[in-house]
């Protein structure tokens, strides 16, 4: 992906919130070199949030002309209005090694045994990884195959295929649980018997 962000002059409190109400949005691109401050388009830089390859991708920034690699690090939203108010990046190069959150997508469980045959529902535990690599080997996503899932066995980290280059980071759970397989409740019909009508009336007594 790739986009347009422009040198920015002035900073502090008062610059930003001019810039705002500008429709730009203040920001910061470190890492490989002196910072640069810069302000980006609101509405295209919203937009760009919503994609789930803006978070875990490499981008081309173009800046005065030039186009550099970048990652997003972090951004702030107004606490309550849909607004951005500020934003971070970081320029990476060949050499650069990072630690980045990546989705995971799930396919295949449709055609497992557990879902085909045993009518399972599939319980995605985890649904992004954390993992280190150089920043060009960053993958957009990690994909799952979930079709060789069967009832009672769950997929671990250690199942996954992950790409050459690539570590995951567990924080101390050696092999942490990404999918299991759940088995369908069984629905139990308790008939309540119906309470025996009281007699209108007591037996009468002898005359």
């Amino acid at each position: 992906m790739k986009f347009v962000a422009f040198e920015r002059k002035l900073q502090g409190t008062g610059a930003s919130r001019r810039l705002r109400v500008a429709g730009k949005v203040p920001g910061i691109v470190y890492g490989a070199g002196e910072p640069a401050l810069i302000e980006l388009d609101h509405n295209a830089l919203y937009h760009a949030l919503k994609k789930e390859a803006f978070h875990s991708s490499l981008l081309d920034m173009e800046l005065n002309g030039s186009v550099t690699q970048v990652l997003l690090r972090d951004f702030q939203m107004h606490p309550y209005k849909p607004q951005v108010q500020h934003i971070d990046f970081q320029r990476v190069d060949g050499t650069t090694k990072i630690t980045k959150k990546v989705p995971l997508h799930f396919i295949g469980e449709e055609n497992s045994v557990a879902v085909k045959t045993d009518k399972c529902t599939v319980n995605h535990v985890i649904t992004e990884l954390e993992i280190t690599c150089l920043a060009q080997q960053l993958p957009e996503f990690i994909e799952v195959d979930l079709s060789g899932l069967t009832k009672g066995h769950s997929l671990h980290v250690n199942d996954m295929k992950i790409p050459a280059g690539i570590k995951v980071v567990t924080h101390g759970k050696p092999n942490p649980v990404v999918a299991t397989p759940v088995e369908p409740k069984t629905e139990e019909i308790v008939v309540v018997a119906a309470a025996p009508a009281d007699d209108k009336k007591g037996k009468k007594g002898k005359k």
